[in-house]
């Protein structure tokens, strides 16, 4: 196992990507620190407990700096210092022409998604950077590079995630702490199952592999980025969507992506 004796802390974990995620480093050996807004995080624990490793949960919203110092507190009265950090909690519902698009859902969605990670950053990096060693991991979108219509928020706050991973990767590469953001395409997660077919199956039309991706890839991906095997990573955008940022139709537009022909 890669991950014997660290510590690790994934937002949004109580399902999607974040569960995955803390399974796949569970199962690397790390004991694992769970927060969410939903009570579902309970069920991560639990799991995670039943495959050996410790468990610690907080219920908190990111976007609250002081509710952030609080919840990682308790996850580390319990678990003891993080050592690696997944910022994987966001939001996908602000969604409006930008024209229509109200101030409270853009900030809101500016709070959960950059501010978010900024403060959960801040709240960590001291002690990674006293102890020499820390990974961080930042979950952004293949819409930081394309843009998405009608989610300019979305699109805004992931390509805001790829300049502060950047930041954090010149300041704190030398106290031995590597920050990498990692871009999804779309992921099989349990809400865009539930999307329109006729949109599923177009996505996969315009993806290169023909599929979607799993949570479990992401959360592998994330598991090899928190380890030392990639411990010369660092400021890195790591696409994880099957090719389809080379695609010029790509998601940047569900309408047109509909219109794709199938292959064959």
């Amino acid at each position: 196992m890669t991950l014997e004796g660290k510590v690790a802390l994934i937002t949004g974990a109580a399902r999607g990507i974040g569960r995955a995620t803390a399974l796949a480093l569970a199962e690397e050996g790390a004991d694992v620190g769970l927060a969410d807004i939903l009570p579902e995080i309970e069920e991560t624990a639990a799991a995670i407990t039943k495959m050996g490793r410790r468990a610690a949960t907080a219920v908190f919203d990111i976007s609250d700096a002081a509710q952030v110092h609080t919840g990682v507190e308790t996850i580390r009265n319990s678990l003891g210092p993080i050592d690696i950090l997944v910022n994987n909690a966001g939001i996908v519902n602000n969604i409006a022409p930008l024209a229509r698009m109200s101030q409270e859902a853009w900030q809101r969605e500016l709070a959960v998604n950059l501010s978010g990670a900024f403060n959960m950053i801040q709240e960590v990096i001291g002690s990674m950077a006293a102890r020499k060693w820390g990974r961080i991991i930042n979950v952004s979108s293949v819409a930081a590079l394309g843009g998405l219509h009608y989610q300019a928020g979305y699109a805004a706050t992931k390509a805001g995630l790829i300049g502060l991973t950047k930041t954090v990767a010149l300041e704190y590469g030398r106290a031995g702490i590597t920050c990498n953001a990692i871009l999804p395409g779309l992921i099989g997660t349990e809400l865009v199952n539930a999307m329109p077919a006729e949109i599923l199956e177009a996505a996969a039309a315009a993806t290169p592999t023909r599929r979607l991706g799993t949570t479990v890839e992401v959360g592998q991906l994330i598991a090899f980025l928190a380890s030392d095997r990639a411990g010369f990573i660092n400021g890195a955008e790591v696409a994880i969507d099957g090719g389809l940022r080379l695609n010029t139709s790509s998601l940047a537009s569900r309408r047109e992506v509909a219109k794709t022909p199938k292959p064959g």
